[in-house]
């Protein structure tokens, strides 16, 4: 089973408007209400995939109630915490430039945060977790840590999306895989990535740290796989840019699907790319007919 966990959900509330001005009365010509969290997206992925997986985070309040509801989709199990806190609601507005307004999130108790955990006491060996996500205020820093402890316990995998020194101690555990971006690359290692020879070179640190596999992904420039055997590049697909939330989270779930079937890492980032670059195409997360027609444009080369 795949398991994908978010520990800060909430609904994004998507609106448009022409151009955003400051201190005026702006009108929207579209607003959209969707499940948000960087687990979910990957869950809902999974889930147009067909693949069978669990959402596992906290939810709370009327917001949590109506995430629940809409998540109602094939393949997607949910196995979220009650709270008492409500769920955060996100705004994003799509202008002349994106703007997004993310909320700080609900407080957890320490006895939620306990029935949470508890959750990963039954993990079998052929399990696999996703971490991904923003961490609530009232956690410990350390919590993808100490989650980490439980899932390698048990002898599970885990595929973690974060950055900064959370990235640098989950690489000491060997996660399946990480995919930051470029300039989480550079952040993290302190060096300016203008070249892909640099991004190839820092990207490989991520592997002698301890990761499997690395995908960097460079946003309109395509992506990169980096692994112990070989490193491949993925040219971009042309299109029409429409919402980049989720891209990121799209292509762990393309990925990481392929890879539990087939064990094929480079038809794994390509299907890992065309699930991205679909839910970039996308209002919302890609749907499976999207992702197969961009998969027919994707180009992977060796380098």
């Amino acid at each position: 089973m795949i398991y994908t966990v978010t520990l800060n959900p909430s609904l994004d509330y998507i609106t448009r408007v022409p151009e955003l001005s400051l201190g005026e009365t702006n009108r929207a010509t579209s607003q959209l209400l969707f499940p948000g969290g960087k687990g979910i997206n990957v869950s809902r992925l999974l889930s147009h995939l067909g693949i069978e997986n669990t959402a596992l985070g906290f939810l709370g309040g009327f917001t949590g109630t109506h995430l629940q509801a809409t998540l109602n989709e094939p393949h997607l199990r949910q196995g979220f915490t009650a709270i008492a806190g409500e769920t955060r609601i996100n705004l994003k507005i799509k202008a002349q430039v994106e703007t997004e307004i993310n909320a700080t999130g609900p407080a957890i108790t320490t006895a939620e945060l306990t029935s949470f955990r508890q959750q990963f006491a039954q993990l079998a060996a052929d399990d696999l977790v996703i971490l991904s996500g923003s961490i609530p205020k009232s956690l410990d820093h350390d919590i993808y840590q100490q989650i980490i402890g439980q899932i390698t316990a048990r002898q599970a995998r885990f595929v973690i999306d974060t950055t900064g020194e959370q990235l640098q101690a989950a690489l000491q555990q060997q996660p399946l895989l990480v995919k930051p971006n470029r300039q989480e690359l550079a952040q993290l290692y302190q060096v300016p990535l203008t070249t892909h020879a640099a991004i190839q070179k820092w990207g490989h640190q991520l592997l002698a740290a301890g990761a499997q596999h690395a995908i960097v992904s460079l946003a309109g420039a395509g992506a990169m796989l980096l692994t112990p055997t070989g490193d491949y590049f993925a040219a971009p697909v042309a299109g029409q840019v429409k919402n980049s939330a989720g891209a990121g989270d799209s292509m762990i779930a393309g990925f990481v699907g392929t890879w539990l079937a087939s064990g094929d890492v480079v038809e794994s980032f390509k299907v890992a790319v065309a699930s991205g670059t679909a839910t970039a195409f996308s209002e919302d997360i890609a749907t499976k007919a999207m992702i197969e027609t961009i998969y027919e444009q994707v180009r992977v080369t060796a380098i």
